[in-house]
């Protein structure tokens, strides 16, 4: 299915581009993310935590809109034509 992910600050930097639309197999969210840290080793562990279970760090990921931690987190099914955007934390005072 195409997806079309975008990217926000520092992920932008390390992807080399803002939107980036890819023909992909996963069927959720966290296999995408997944799949993106592979392909993307700048972003390898930022996106997913450790174990594998939820968001690395402070991360928000959204699905057309929808933060992914309001709906089913990594498990979040995806659809056709679905819009990722990836956000990474920001610390500051």
């Amino acid at each position: 299915m195409q997806i079309e992910c975008l990217f926000f600050g520092p992920f932008r930097e390390d992807v080399g581009e803002k939107t980036v639309s890819r023909e992909t197999t996963a069927d959720t969210v966290g296999e995408l993310l997944r799949e993106l840290e592979a392909e993307f080793p700048a972003l390898e562990g930022r996106l997913v935590n450790d174990d594998g279970t939820d968001l690395a760090g402070r991360t928000v990921v959204t699905k057309n809109t929808k933060n992914v931690t309001h709906l089913e987190g990594l498990e979040t099914p995806l659809d056709e034509d679905s819009v990722i955007r990836l956000v990474p934390s920001v610390y500051g005072g």
